[in-house]
Order: structure tokens, then C-alpha cells, then sequence
């Protein structure tokens, strides 16, 4: 490249940076504020599921001593800090069930609701609405457990939820209702899911009819 045509190449470059330069810093920074922050939150996801991890270990420490206590309180702190990993999902079934065999069913009620309204997979979210539909079931709140599974359920759930429909209609004096959801759960269910399959259609025999 000649003298001339350098300068000319620097003269060119000066005018487009007078014209796009600012611009173009801006778009590059901007890639690299995208890059820092896309960066730093995967690290942050990590290092909040390694912590729900630990808080985990913690929680069925607490329910294999049957601390109530202690239950309630790793669940809290796990749904107050790390309640988007799928840690808190888990806690709050796995407290559930240990506060209601301790005799806690408000505390009970007030985990499964919290899988229900905050678990990141539907079917945490379908398994937390069963098991507080029988834990109204046996408080003999048959409209509220019968509204709380209104719905189509999701896939893999149909059987499921037409059997604990038919016990809440059963349990309310609806025979005729709870029949057609027990028959309705004996066709959802796969024929290999044998000793279901009996249970229910030992319920649909005690109905009669």
C-alpha cells in the first residue's frame, strides 16, 4: 500500500469513526454488560442450587428426627431463599407429609399450597393438590377438595384425580357422581397398574348399584 493510499485509508477511517464511533463503542459495551450478566447469572443459579442442596440435606435430616420444629423452619427458610430451585418443591412435599404424621394438618395445608402456587414442574404442583384434597377429605371438606381439583388434569393424572374425585363424592353422599369418577379412573389407569385398579373397583363394588 502506497503512502497516499494509507492516508486515504486513515482519512476513510477517521470520517466513519466520526460518524458510527460512538455508536459502535456503545453496541460493544452493551455485548460485553450482555456477556458479564448472562455470565454472572448461570454463577448465581449455581451457586443458589448448591445452597438449596445443602438446606435440603438439612430438611430430611429434620424429618427423619420427627422435629417438628425444625421442619417448619428449614421448610420457611428454604421457600424464603431458595424457593425457585427445584429443591423447594421438594421441601415442601417432603414437609407436608411430616407435619401432617405429626399432627400439624394447618402446617401440612399451608406446604402443599405452596407447591401448589410456587412449584416449578406441574407435576409437583398436581401431586400437592391430591394430597390436600385427601387432607380435606378427612377435615370432611368435600366441596373444597372437589373444587380444588376441578380442571383437566395433566397427562399421567387422569386415574389419579378421578379416584380421589370419587372418594370426595362418595364421602359427600353423591353415589351416582362418585360411580362415574371411579369407572372414569378404571379407564385412565393402565391395565399393568393391577392392585389400583382393584382398589377402585373395590370402592365402585362398595357403592353398589
Amino acid at each position: 500500500m502506497s503512502y497516499h493510499d494509507e492516508q486515504e485509508s486513515i482519512e476513510s477511517f477517521k470520517a466513519w469513526w466520526a460518524q458510527w464511533g460512538n455508536a459502535s463503542t456503545w453496541i460493544v459495551l452493551a455485548a460485553l454488560v450482555a456477556a458479564a450478566a448472562w455470565n454472572g447469572w448461570h454463577f448465581w443459579q449455581r451457586r443458589q442450587a448448591t445452597q438449596a442442596a445443602v438446606l435440603y440435606e438439612q430438611v430430611q435430616q429434620s424429618v427423619s428426627a420427627k422435629d417438628k420444629a425444625a421442619v417448619a423452619r428449614d421448610a420457611g427458610d428454604m421457600e424464603s431463599r431458595y424457593g425457585g430451585t427445584a429443591y423447594g418443591q421438594m421441601t415442601a412435599l417432603a414437609a407436608a407429609k411430616a407435619l401432617y404424621e405429626a399432627g400439624d394438618a394447618a402446617g401440612a395445608k399451608a406446604q402443599l399450597q405452596w407447591a401448589i402456587d410456587h412449584a416449578k414442574d406441574v407435576e409437583y404442583k398436581e401431586i400437592a393438590k391430591l394430597r390436600l384434597a385427601a387432607v380435606l377429605l378427612d377435615e370432611k371438606a368435600y366441596d373444597a377438595g372437589l373444587a380444588l381439583l376441578d380442571g383437566t388434569p395433566p397427562e399421567g393424572f387422569q386415574g389419579a384425580v378421578a379416584d380421589r374425585r370419587g372418594d370426595l363424592l362418595a364421602a359427600a353422599g353423591k353415589r351416582a357422581d362418585a360411580r362415574t369418577a371411579y369407572q372414569l379412573a378404571l379407564t385412565s389407569l393402565a391395565k399393568s397398574d393391577t392392585s389400583a385398579r382393584q382398589l377402585i373397583q373395590f370402592k365402585l363394588d362398595a357403592l353398589g348399584g
